[in-house]
């Protein structure tokens, strides 16, 4: 596991928030167990492009930050179960809006690609007519 300076050089929180949520996976983890208890195959149902090894160095480093909760049962097969802590709650209203905020940047390039499809289509038709 990855050593993570808790204060950045530059004092900076916003380099530290991100050092605590940056990963390709994490902020998706986070997302799907902030509001219920998820068993690791469910999770890795939710998030079918990632790696069972890549969400499970992921988990480990939100559990390490104090994020996530593991819980392991003494079953066999072993039941392993992550909660989301008391802290990693309040970034609820953070995640939220980073996903409000894409679905508006992925709205507006459907809308620019719909545009663009459009002028070519103005533009062919008026080269047709010219030959």
């Amino acid at each position: 596991m990855r050593l993570r300076q808790r204060n950045p050089k530059s004092g900076c929180a916003v380099e530290l928030t991100v050092s605590l949520i940056s990963g390709i996976w994490k902020p998706i983890l986070l997302f799907h167990i902030l509001t219920e208890k998820r068993r690791f195959m469910e999770l890795c149902r939710l998030v079918p492009d990632a790696t069972q090894r890549m969400l499970t160095l992921q988990l480990r480093e939100l559990e390490a930050d104090g994020l996530v909760i593991r819980h392991v049962y003494p079953e066999v097969p072993p039941r392993v179960e992550y909660e989301a802590t008391p802290l990693a709650r309040t970034l609820i209203p953070l995640l939220y809006d980073l996903r409000a905020w894409g679905e508006r940047y992925q709205a507006k390039q459907v809308k620019q690609e719909s545009l663009r499809s459009e002028k070519e289509d103005v533009d062919s038709a008026m080269l047709d007519g010219i030959t």
